[in-house]
């Protein structure tokens, strides 16, 4: 093995045991003492590869795995409830495969910038997806104008449903990772009557919308997006 890839395995085995002291424990409660025990390297190696240990919880976010959502799989054509159930079995996908890193994310978005950071820009990454999968669920019925605009005038609110959802989803993750440390057992996720609702909202918005909706005056923008894990002001 050379010694490029000797500090690779080195970075690697530091990284995981980082992750998942973090997660047990929290980043304040864990020193860096416990992560090179856990590693199996001596203390000084923690340092020399991340100088500062907040350097560790960057390193992690980018270890965050790449979501994509696969639209020809999710959409159902003419049936929006079931397509929104896909979306929403496709989102939960991420912390199924990335448990440890979304707990540990959920644990420190409050006091750290760069986890604040990443979880602000997966959701307006989930917004954008949400939006996507119901426009392409319900062909020429929702004006794609972007909200405030008069192209979106008169549709159902198809933005603001895809901030809902976010929000939704967004929320039963991080109480997912608490419910899952107090039992020790993974939750269940589903909300399939929500999705029912919101999937019925949409399509009456969308068969009343289109009619008169380009004739209304265009609805005034919306304030700033406050994302979930802001903290309270």
């Amino acid at each position: 093995m050379s010694s490029g890839e000797d500090d690779a395995s080195t970075r690697e085995r530091i990284l995981t045991a980082a992750e998942e002291l973090f997660a047990e424990s929290g980043f304040d409660a864990t020193p860096t003492s416990r992560i090179a025990e856990r590693a199996a390297v001596p203390k000084g190696l923690v340092h020399y590869y991340f100088r500062r240990k907040p350097d560790l919880l960057v390193a992690l976010v980018g270890r965050m795995p790449e979501e994509h959502i696969d639209h020809a799989a999710v959409v159902v054509p003419g049936d929006l409830a079931l397509t929104l159930r896909r979306l929403v079995d496709a989102l939960d996908s991420w912390l199924d495969t990335s448990s440890l890193i979304s707990h540990l994310l959920w644990r420190e978005a409050d006091t750290h910038d760069a986890v604040r950071e990443a979880l602000a820009a997966r959701f307006d990454w989930m917004v954008a997806e949400i939006r996507a999968v119901i426009g392409t669920a319900l062909p020429g019925r929702v004006a794609d104008g972007p909200p405030g605009t008069s192209e979106a005038a008169g549709t159902p609110d198809v933005a603001s449903a895809s901030e809902l959802l976010a929000l939704a989803v967004s929320y039963r993750h991080s109480t997912a990772r608490h419910a899952s440390e107090e039992s020790g057992t993974e939750s269940p996720l589903g909300m399939p009557g929500e999705l029912d609702f919101l999937a019925e909202a949409l399509l009456l918005g969308a068969g009343q919308g289109l009619s008169a909706g380009r004739q209304q005056a265009p609805p005034a923008r919306p304030a700033p997006r406050r994302h979930p894990w802001d903290a309270r002001s």
